[in-house]
Parts: structure tokens; sequence; C-alpha cells
């Protein structure tokens, strides 16, 4: 059947795809002629690796970690992931910020690309971006030491959960550049959401050692669904029922914030 005899039904959702890509595609354009900034990126998760690697490798000792097997830096690699996921991803909204101001916005608001493929092609910019982060964080790890007995598969699901917990909250960050189009008000709100929910986690401490209510806030947490997923993942013995549980509520809620996030333009439109 050619071009000119598809259903238009049929062919909207191959639009929308093709939109998104063209999208994608200019994001990462961008990426690539500035790199400086993924490699910035790079610079605090490095940080936090190596030095509280080495700080507090003796906390593995304490009665009650749970997760001391391979030392203290095996323990926190699945953490700095998460969190060099959840603090880009945060900032994700700047892409629309700076498309506002420039006009382009309002520019593809008037042509016939669809609202979810504009989230969407940002949505994926992240996501290829912590895709490139967290192998060099793995990387790095190995080079100072740590080992993951989950081998390729503990990795990838690593990188599959940074992935979903990048498309939350990137999603998030692009809505509220949407509905507030201030760059101060983004800040805040990134700062007020990223830190409370990075130390109500166990990305730096096992949560056996951590009050009661800190656990019971982490089970509602999706950064520690993404760190639960990526540290039991790379254990020798992994539980993959637990495994899977937490990549599912992160799949769920990704979609969930996706289609909010999506909704936010008709408040942009509005607001014009």
């Amino acid at each position: 059947m050619t071009t000119a005899h598809m259903n238009p039904a049929s062919a909207r959702p191959l639009n929308a795809v093709t939109h998104a890509a063209y999208l994608t595609a200019r994001l990462l354009r961008t990426l690539w002629r500035m790199p400086a900034f993924l490699v910035i990126g790079l610079v605090q998760p490095a940080l936090w690796l190596l030095l509280f690697g080495q700080l507090f490798r003796s906390v593995v000792d304490l009665p009650g970690f749970a997760y001391g097997e391979g030392g203290f830096l095996r323990f926190l690699t699945p953490g700095v992931v998460m969190m060099t996921a959840l603090f880009a991803s945060a900032w994700a909204g700047t892409t629309y910020l700076q498309d506002i101001d420039r006009g382009v916005m309002d520019r593809l608001l008037t042509s016939p690309v669809g609202r979810g493929a504009m989230m969407c092609a940002t949505m994926a910019h992240q996501a290829a971006q912590t895709v490139v982060r967290c192998l060099i964080i793995v990387v790095i790890a190995l080079i100072a030491g740590a080992r993951f007995p989950g081998g390729v598969p503990g990795v990838g699901v690593t990188v599959l959960a940074a992935v979903l917990l990048t498309l939350i909250f990137s999603a998030l960050s692009n809505a509220v550049a949407l509905l507030t189009r201030q760059q101060a008000t983004l800040i805040a709100i990134s700062q007020f959401t990223t830190l409370p929910l990075m130390f109500l986690s166990s990305a730096v401490m096992d949560l056996h050692l951590a009050p009661g209510w800190v656990g019971n806030a982490a089970r509602r947490n999706p950064v520690e669904w993404a760190v639960v997923a990526a540290r039991q993942a790379m254990l020798a013995h992994t539980d993959w029922s637990m495994v899977w549980t937490r990549l599912g509520l992160l799949a769920a809620a990704a979609l969930v914030m996706g289609l909010l996030a999506t909704r936010a333009f008709r408040a942009y439109r509005k607001s014009m």
C-alpha cells in the first residue's frame, strides 16, 4: 500500500514517531556540537564515587549493613548512577525554556508536530545522555576496583532503571518549564524535589541503618525503586522478582508522568 492510499488514522502514529525522531536528532546534534555539557555532568558523579567510596568504605563493617559483600564501592555505584540520572533530568526543562525565549516553541506549536512527539523528543534526548553517563560511571567504578557479579545483564538493568528514572523526572521538569516559564522557579522546584528524594533512598546508605520512617518513605520513592533494581541486578544471586517489580513501577510512573506533562502544553497555550 502506498503512502497516498494509507489510512489517515494509521498514518498518525507513524507521523508522531517520525516527528519525535526528527526533534530528538535536533537535540542530539546540539549535544554533539557541545559535548562539554556531557563531560561536565560527569565531574560531580565521579567525585561522589571516588571520594565517598574511600571516605565511607568502613561503613560496610557496621552491624546491620546488609550489602557489605564486595565493599562499599560496589554498594555505592548504583546509587551514584541514579543520583546522576536524577539531577541531570531535573534540568531537562531548560531546553523548553530556551525554545520559549527564542520563539522556537511557538513555531513548533503552530506546526503539524504533535505535542506527544515534542515531549518524547526531549525525554529521549535526556535518556541518551543518561545511557552514556551510566556506562562511564560503571567503567570508573571498575577501574577503581569495584566488581559486579551480575555482569553485563546487571549493568544492562542498571542502565534501564536509570533511563526510566530519567524519563520520570525529565517529564516533570518539562511540565514545570511549560507551566512556569521561569528559570528560577525550575531551579527551586528541582532542588526541592531531588535532594529529599536522594536522601530518602538507599543511594548512599543502607536503609537498615536508617530510622524506620525513612524506610517507609523510601518504599514510595522512584529513586529507591531504581537503586534497588540496579543493586539487586548486580549481585551474584539476584532476586529477579524484586528487580522486575521495581522496573515495572518505574515504567508505569514514566508513562503517567509523560502523559501528564504533555497536557501542560494546553496550559502553556492558554497563557500565551
